[in-house]
């Protein structure tokens, strides 16, 4: 598998593509431990009490809406994607709870953010780090829009334990892409998300290109047999 750079215009119209039924293919897929990954990344911003979170490639915005029921006070939570029918799956959630009528979603890109320096404290970004199309990029503007002592976090796939490789790759190359075709009806999708899980960094290569960038105190933790890692960094 070549470690190309995704293209975003490609991206962009296979998430366009897949959109309504994006979280359903999500979820049976994971068999629902994508709930349980989610958790643990809010669990992770709520310890820091931000005033303003920044939910980076929020897809139809299940990070936001979590971050909305479970941060204390009235924080200022903003979802951003570029791919306008995955914010449009965003909006129809947050028509349905009168609790989600303050949050915004915002169309944009993560390598050129429509946003003030040093205006967030929290900055989250779930399973959408591995679609940029220059991740070095990206993690500077990242680092460009958090405050001073502001926090990263990542969710994120990453490579498996060892013992869990064959197990992994083989779900992933044979049984995901066809089950997820019929779900969504676009096999292509998933034969490219399965290609950008395997060709994505490990733990300790994406923790190098996070200091690259200009962070510091960087942390991973491995989830699942380390299916996937939530990466925690500062400014």
């Amino acid at each position: 598998m070549k470690n190309q750079s995704p293209d975003p215009i490609a991206v962009n119209s296979m998430f366009g593509r897949i959109a309504p039924r994006y979280d359903a293919a999500n979820h049976l897929l994971s068999g629902g431990i994508d709930f349980w990954w989610r958790r643990r990344l809010i669990r992770e911003a709520a310890r820091c009490q931000p005033q303003t979170v920044v939910d980076l490639a929020t897809g139809s915005g299940d990070v936001v809406f979590a971050l909305q029921k479970t941060l204390p006070g009235e924080p200022t939570i903003i979802g951003l994607d570029f791919c306008a029918p995955m914010l449009a799956e965003a909006e129809k959630k947050k028509a349905t709870d009168p609790r989600f009528r303050q949050l915004s979603f915002q169309l944009g890109d993560v390598l050129a953010l429509p946003l003030a320096d040093a205006s967030t404290d929290v900055v989250t970004i779930a399973f959408g780090l591995r679609n940029l199309a220059n991740r070095e990029k990206g993690l500077r503007e990242m680092r460009r829009i958090l405050k001073p002592g502001g926090t990263l976090l990542i969710l994120e796939f990453t490579q498996p334990a060892r013992f869990l490789r064959p197990f992994y790759y083989f779900y992933l190359n044979h049984i995901l892409p066809p089950v997820a075709g019929w779900i969504s009806g676009d096999r292509p999708a998933y034969d490219y998300l399965n290609n950008s899980i395997e060709a994505f960094p490990d733990k300790q290569q994406l923790s190098a290109e996070i200091r690259a960038a200009g962070f510091n105190a960087v942390e991973a933790c491995g989830l699942t047999g380390s299916i996937v890692a939530i990466h925690r960094a500062h400014c």
